[in-house]
């Protein structure tokens, strides 16, 4: 006598199908010591919803021809989750992120705001998920489901591409040392800033405003791009380097 699915959530509520022979006119299907709530009987099949529980129980059959054998049915525990890395991505997804905590093994989705994803299940403690797209940047809920159930309680931030409108001064000496404003949208998840693919010292000023220390390089032309959780954009020869008098 098949079960399926064999494992749900401790809190009842797991949607069961039995199958079998002479089952129709079922009376009763027990979980262990509790009644399930049958909503269809044929006589080949039963579902059943099943009602709270913990641990290992006996799901056996009632019907006026006697009670079945027992089949076992596995109570599992909500999913806990302590961690997700990383914490932010572009808002057109596509990115992966690792979801660390406990009871995870039997995750079926994982929801970024309404948004879900099929997990991939590295093992009881630890999944991770390709990120789907979000629909406006912005923080949203994250929660996975399980055969226990659903949890809530972390947080992901879909975060805008980055852009540069202004480098201001737009020009110094080759020795660097030159404090710069860039100016953008989207710029408060910056990770780096380089002028001409050298790094380049910064401070996040706001979303809109970074500064920064230039450093030294060679006459001419150097291209600033600033990086972000979101990727990177490119002010191409948005900073002349300029050399000193010789003599």
């Amino acid at each position: 006598m098949p079960i399926s699915p064999n494992q749900g959530s401790t809190g009842g509520g797991t949607v069961v199908t039995i199958t079998g022979t002479n089952l129709s006119g079922a009376t009763a299907v027990h979980f262990g010591s509790k009644l399930g709530t049958i909503t269809a009987n044929t006589a080949t099949s039963i579902t059943v919803t099943s009602p709270s529980g913990t641990g290992t129980v006996p799901v056996t059959v009632t019907t006026p021809g006697g009670t079945s054998n027992p089949v076992s049915f596995f109570y599992v525990g909500a999913p806990f989750k302590s961690s997700i890395t990383p914490v932010s991505g572009v808002t057109a997804g596509g990115n992966t992120v690792t979801i660390n905590g406990t009871g995870l093994s039997t995750a079926t989705a994982v929801h970024f705001g309404t948004a879900a994803a099929t997990p991939t299940v590295v093992n009881d403690s630890q999944l991770t998920v390709t990120v789907p797209a979000g629909t406006a940047a912005g923080p949203v809920g994250v929660s996975v489901t399980t055969a226990g159930g659903t949890n809530n309680g972390l947080s992901y931030t879909y975060v805008d591409v980055p852009t540069i409108t202004s480098v201001a001064p737009a020009s110094g000496p080759t020795s660097g040392g030159t404090a710069v404003t860039i100016t953008g949208t989207n710029l408060t998840t910056t990770q780096s800033v380089t002028f001409a693919g050298a790094p380049a010292p910064f401070s996040v000023i706001s979303d809109t405003t970074l500064s920064a220390v230039t450093p030294p390089g060679t006459a001419g032309a150097a291209n600033v791009v600033v990086t972000t959780n979101a990727g990177s954009v490119t002010d191409t020869g948005g900073f002349t380097y300029t050399a000193g008098p010789g003599i």
